[in-house]
Formats: structure tokens, sequence, C-alpha cells
């Protein structure tokens, strides 16, 4: 798989990552060994870079992705997160951030992170101050390179000049274009785009199912893309771009893979799967190039995104 550069301090990675968030909402035996079985059929594709988070199961995310990881880990980056409260609340106080990495660290069973996110904004803490104990992590080699997640341009911009952010997470996908905002910082200053979400919770997986198909309490019933009116207009639009995805012989997720790495050249989108036959499936869109005529009548089905 073609490898792509993220930022300017040498961080390179596969052109397409891994999330590794699902990996968390198992708690038994079978379900680990699945999630093992695909992150290495990812690797086995030409993935490099996996993303996981304290946040995903309270750290089982990183000891199943750690485990998996562990045969091969010279050849990888393992990326993860610190910033939140079980109550999903923001906490990036720096006592707290010091425990987080060395629980990271430990549950990854590694030396040291890659890439080491803020995971969301603390307003009770300045950015300034996060970032120079991020800093330290790296002058004492529990981290190689850092990068913000939800964050905003004036975030990025303080963040940077105490020292270099390397990568930048967002959600971003042909539904949710909002991250193409800060498009200007990241090139100013040199900065990769981590893409998450980039087949928009399904939808342009060619598997979407409306609110009634999944559980009380799946995160789809707060999103607005399935709110009454904007289900079937979001549907429609994922209906266009299959038909684009078959004229072209690729499934619809790898039509969206493919349109993210055409956006920027320092764009890596990471999607996550459990089924090692769609990991091969969403790798393989690293060798798909879209022509002009794709990518403006992808812009033509969806100029704004999903409708909200």
């Amino acid at each position: 798989m073609k490898i792509r550069p993220l930022g300017q301090q040498g961080l390179a990675t596969s052109a397409i990552g891994y999330g590794a968030m699902d990996t968390a909402l198992g708690n038994d035996a079978d379900y680990d060994a699945a999630s093992i079985s695909a992150i290495r059929r990812a690797h086995e594709a030409g993935v490099t870079h996996f993303d996981t988070a304290e946040l995903y199961g309270w750290g089982k995310s990183e000891r199943v992705l750690g485990e998996a990881l562990a045969p091969i880990r010279d050849d990888v980056t393992i990326a993860t997160k610190f910033g939140f409260t079980p109550a999903f609340t923001p906490n990036s106080r720096l006592d707290h951030v010091r425990d987080v990495v060395d629980n990271s660290l430990r549950r990854l069973g590694v030396d040291t992170i890659d890439v080491l996110y803020q995971h969301i904004h603390d307003p009770a803490v300045p950015i300034e101050d996060i970032v120079g104990l991020m800093a330290e992590f790296v002058d004492a080699g529990k981290v190689k390179y850092l990068g913000l997640s939800n964050t905003s341009a004036e975030n990025i911009r303080k963040a940077h000049a105490v020292h270099p952010i390397s990568v930048v997470q967002a959600s971003y996908s042909i539904f949710d274009r909002q991250s193409e905002r800060q498009f200007a910082v990241l090139e100013d200053l040199g900065i990769g785009l981590i893409a998450y979400r980039p087949l928009a919770r399904g939808f342009l997986t060619g598997a979407v199912k409306p609110l009634e198909g999944y559980p009380a309490g799946d995160f789809r019933r707060n999103n607005p893309w399935w709110a009454p009116g904007n289900f079937k207009a979001n549907l429609a639009i994922a209906d266009e771009l299959q038909v684009l995805a078959d004229k072209r012989g690729v499934t619809l997720s790898q039509l969206s893979l493919a349109w993210l790495l055409a956006r920027k050249p320092y764009i890596v989108p990471i999607p996550g799967s459990r089924n090692p036959e769609r990991v091969t499936e969403n790798s393989a869109a690293a060798e798909l190039t879209l022509t002009p005529g794709d990518l403006a009548q992808i812009e033509g089905i969806a100029p704004r995104g999903a409708h909200v």
C-alpha cells in the first residue's frame, strides 16, 4: 500500500489506516479473537496505522490492539488518545493525563506511543499547558508524535506554537465535510489529517438501516442524519453514490474512501471493521484512482454532505 507523510516531523503511514473503536464492544474471548484476526488481516493488506483511545472500552480496545500488534510492533504506528471522563465530559487535567499515558503504555504493551492525541478540547485547561506536557512525553521517549482531535483551528495554532503538531483527527466523509474548514490551517502549518467516520456511520457501506433496526441505546439515535425527513434524503444520496460505484466496479465503501484520498495528499482515513473480508475490501481502496469525472459526479450528488 502507498505511504503518506503526515506532518513535518517524520510520521508516515499507510494511505488507509484502521480504527479500533469497535474492538471494545464485546466482552468475551471469541469477540476478542475475531477483533485480533481483523486487525492482523488489515496489516496483511498493507495497513500500518492503527488508532485507539482510552475511551474505547476504558482500555479494552488498547489491550486488544496491543495483543494483536505485538508480533509486528516494529512495522506499525499506534495512536491513542486521552481527555474524557466516563461521563463523556472533558478531562485534560495534567495529573490525569500523566496517569492515562502511563496506563495506555502498559495496556498497549509498548515502550513508546507513536501518536498521542488530546481526544477533545478541555476548556478548563489551557491548550498550551496540555501540549507542554505532551512535549515532555516526547522528551522522555514515551511518545513520538503529537496530535489533536475534535478541536478548532485556533487551538491547532496555539498548540503548534508550543510543540509541532503532526496530525489532527476529525470526522470527515462525503457525508460530513465540516473539517474542510480546517484545510487552510493544516496546510499553513504542514499538518496531516486523520479522517475518522470515513464511511458515515454506515451510510457509505451499503448496509445502513433505519433507526428501528438499531438497539435502543445506539449512538445513531441522536444523529440528525437519521432524523425524520433526513433519513430518506440521505439514503437517496447513498443510492446515487452506489450507482457510480457499480459503474466503476467497486463497492460504495471503496468509492467513499478513494474520494477522501483524492481530496488531499495529507489525508488518511481510518475505517474500522471486525469483518476480515470488509477489512480487505477497505484496504483495497488505496489502489483506486477516481477520475475527474467521478469526482465531479460525487460533488454533484453531495455538494454539502448529508442532510442535517
